[in-house]
């Protein structure tokens, strides 16, 4: 059997799970993102604004589509969490701030985030496809990889009759479309479900890296960052092809042995990593983007309160999956939109939010707290089962102080 390994993504999925509910706004542009979906606010502005109607849930399809608020009267510090593929031809894409997006598509309409029904289709189309083709790596909450090697199918035209059964179970399922690439690796699988997006499906051979893969820029390969792009094009390298042709050993002088290999490799289309159906946790963390910007001392109390919460839900998120971790940290970011992070590894494992809170606030005091902060975050690493932890651990040292913000320590590492 040949190797074949499928790489599937949902299109535009948060869009795609909003227009089943409201479907008078497909294929228009829309953008998700600001504050959490709450079930019954569009319901009770409504019954409110337009009391010609006693308006329920099941009449959200008869929304007209001019009573949906638009991304030009936006006023906060939201940040956009996807975006319709008609919303990203403006320029609007994940990540940025909401009041930037406005500048870009102000006729966009602005869509509250539902976590709790994108994870449900979520599992829905995931069950679909272990129903099917049940070796699946799943890497969030809308792609997933698949071995095709030896599923019935999986060879036939190079994998596209199962994709296309995939595509079509999927569809008939959840609603949901999705595009699918298929490759001899991973790495390949990747870069070719973005070929024919949506809902396209895109085969590669290994005889096909020089056709289809060496004319696309360094970028498309999924490892190769903005940083490691731009220090490849001051060597003059802008494609792959141009990668793939440069000595292993210049690459290793200029990139470090392991990440110059790697690029190398990459730059061929080699890839060995296996389809892991099942990984454990590297960390878990919890942050929070706040609605303005918070300075230390005048807002030591709110901060204070906050910083508490998020070393709760971590320690909650640990406790209801059965891990402890070792190596506590804390991200900031603050009004200039630079980003710090601190971590400190303990002797012990914990999964107490109290011990959390109390190592989070020793890696704050290493921090220059004189700026304003936009966002700030707790998580815990180096994460073992709660089980496997050997019972000569040492206790948790005990305590019951939790310093708030200390600005005394302003020595910024």
């Amino acid at each position: 059997m040949i190797r074949r390994i499928a790489h599937l993504d949902m299109d535009a999925f948060y869009a795609s799970v909003e227009w089943l509910r409201y479907p008078q706004l497909k294929g228009l542009p829309v953008v998700i993102g600001g504050a959490r979906r709450h079930e019954d606010e569009l319901i009770e502005r409504l019954n409110t604004e337009r009391p010609e109607r006693a308006w329920t849930p099941a009449d959200l399809p008869d929304i007209p589509v001019d009573f949906f608020p638009l991304l030009r009267d936006y006023v906060g510090r939201g940040v956009i969490t996807t975006a319709s593929y008609a919303a990203r031809a403006f320029g609007v894409g994940s990540a940025m701030g909401l009041m930037k997006a406005a500048r870009l598509c102000p006729q966009a309409i602005l869509l509250p985030v539902d976590f709790a029904e994108y994870r449900k289709y979520s599992r829905a189309f995931k069950q679909v496809i272990v129903d099917i083709a049940p070796v699946m790596e799943d890497r969030g909450i809308d792609e997933v990889y698949i071995d095709f090697t030896d599923v019935p199918g999986g060879q036939r035209e190079g994998g596209r009759v199962l994709a296309r059964l995939l595509q079509k179970s999927i569809l008939q399922a959840t609603g949901l479309s999705c595009s699918v690439g298929v490759a001899p690796n991973k790495l390949l699988a990747k870069m070719a479900s973005e070929f024919n997006k949506p809902n396209g499906i895109s085969i590669v051979h290994e005889q096909d890296v020089q056709t289809l893969i060496w004319p696309l820029p360094c970028r498309k390969i999924n490892g190769i960052g903005p940083k490691s792009d731009a220090r490849l094009q001051e060597h003059g390298i802008h494609t792959i092809g141009e990668l793939a042709a440069r000595e292993p050993a210049w690459l290793i002088e200029h990139f470090g042995p392991s990440h110059g290999a790697w690029l190398h490799q990459a730059a061929w289309g080699r890839d060995e990593r296996p389809v892991v159906t099942e990984s454990e946790p590297v960390s878990m963390s919890r942050e929070t983007t706040f609605d303005r910007d918070l300075h230390a001392v005048r807002d030591r109390a709110e901060l204070g309160a906050i910083f508490t919460e998020l070393a709760q839900q971590v320690a909650a998120d640990l406790q209801r999956k059965g891990y402890v971790g070792k190596t506590i940290g804390i991200k900031l970011r603050f009004d200039d939109f630079k980003i710090a992070t601190r971590d400190q590894t303990m002797a012990e494992y914990t999964n107490d939010a109290h011990r959390i809170r109390q190592v989070a606030g020793q890696c704050l005091k290493r921090v220059d707290l004189s700026r304003r902060l936009r966002l700030l975050g707790v998580r815990v690493g180096s994460l073992m089962h709660a089980s496997d932890v050997p019972p000569a651990q040492p206790e948790a040292p005990g305590g019951t102080s939790l310093p708030l913000f200390d600005v005394q320590s302003t020595s910024a590492e």
